[in-house]
């Protein structure tokens, strides 16, 4: 009886020990995966806003069709929305051009007509083909057509895609464990002439902060009044990439708009005064 009883606690040992080793098996991946320097992946990862850097416009890239084209050939004579992604993205890449359509379509401007949009992909795997597909999808769900000669999808080289990445600050890591990119998400509005000119940054874009980006962008050549009286009250702000109510703003503009009235008030109390003074030194001479 004692032995059957040593025997049975001893495989009850060994199952113990069995399932630890199993165990630590199990774990070691996922130990190996924290400790790793990759481990570290997310605080490589993010955007050093670059306001005002001039993108290298001679860099090429490769079209839908597969045509070498350069930056300069995609940014001429108007603003342009930078969006960097790679299309296998399997989450984040979708939602933020989902919502980044879902603001084009509320807007009144046309991509193609006020700015364009440069879809670049910042995994050298990828093909024309993929952008292809990409620039179908997008168009067929933001519904204008018209639009298609100003939506550019990209694709390119690892040298280009650093030297562009690094000109605007987007920071980005291939993660091999789940063989994934982790990378930021966020617009690039550059100008005509390749500058940097404002980050919006999230997953989602107020329709007013794209428009207002893309209208300072363009140094004012396609604001309308409305655009004016706005940017009079909102001011970009660089450290959340967001337009926010400039209260300092708005107290100069309306103490300038309160001192115009009362000066216009007092010129026009001065002329009525002289006015009736005339009126009175005429009408003692005509009564003489």
């Amino acid at each position: 009886m004692n032995d059957q009883r040593l025997s049975s606690g001893l495989h009850q040992f060994i199952r113990v020990l069995v399932f630890v080793a199993l165990l630590g098996v199990a774990v070691r991946p996922l130990q190996a995966q924290l400790q790793d320097p990759a481990g570290n992946l997310f605080e490589s990862v993010g955007v050093e806003p670059k306001l005002g850097a001039s993108l290298p416009l001679d860099i090429t890239f490769q079209d839908e069709q597969g045509h070498g084209v350069d930056l300069r050939s995609v940014i001429r004579d108007k603003p342009v929305v930078l969006n960097l992604v790679y299309f296998e993205c399997p989450m984040l890449c979708n939602l933020t051009m989902n919502n980044f359509i879902r603001t084009l379509r509320t807007m009144r401007m046309n991509v193609g007509s006020e700015f364009d949009v440069v879809t670049i992909s910042f995994d050298p795997r990828e093909t024309p083909a993929m952008s292809a597909s990409a620039k179908r999808t997008a168009l067929q769900r933001y519904g204008r057509g018209e639009s298609a000669n100003g939506w550019h999808f990209l694709t390119g080289e690892q040298n280009s895609i650093e030297k562009l990445t690094a000109a605007v600050g987007f920071r980005y890591q291939y993660d091999p464990i789940n063989g994934q990119y982790a990378h930021p998400s966020t617009l690039i509005v550059i100008t005509p002439d390749g500058r940097v000119s404002r980050y919006l940054p999230g997953v989602e874009f107020p329709a007013r902060d794209l428009r207002l980006s893309v209208v300072e962008a363009s140094d004012g050549g396609i604001a309308t009044i409305s655009d004016h009286i706005t940017l009079l009250c909102y001011a970009y702000n660089p450290h959340t990439g967001r337009y926010n109510m400039a209260v300092q703003r708005i107290i100069r503009v309306t103490g300038l708009f309160t001192v115009s009235a009362i000066l216009g008030a007092m010129v026009i109390m001065l002329r009525h005064d002289r006015l009736r003074r005339a009126t009175q030194v005429e009408e003692k001479t005509n009564g003489t």
